[in-house]
């Protein structure tokens, strides 16, 4: 089934339907991340302006414990999501 098939048949579901697979979605995006990011690996935090450079420490179910420079904290443990981290 191509992207274009699934656009097609999403736009006869309900919202119930729809809500369904949003939260799948969801799920694999998360089991996928998890899969991608280890404990030890560089990677860089990516905000709207900047991109900062840190070290997962910790990895939770929705996000990862990085060791990162917060501005004026120095280095710090922060939870960012796995939506906002990228490889270094």
């Amino acid at each position: 089934m191509t992207v274009t098939e699934i656009k097609q048949a999403m736009m006869k579901m309900d919202q119930t339907e729809l809500s369904q697979i949003m939260h799948y979605a969801n799920q694999i995006k998360m089991i996928a991340a998890q899969a991608t990011f280890s404990v030890g690996q560089k990677v860089m935090v990516v905000q709207k302006t900047k991109q900062t450079p840190g070290t997962i420490v910790k990895i939770n179910s929705k996000k990862a414990v990085v060791n990162m420079n917060y501005g004026r904290h120095g280095m710090t443990d922060v939870q960012v999501p796995f939506s906002m981290l990228e490889v270094a």
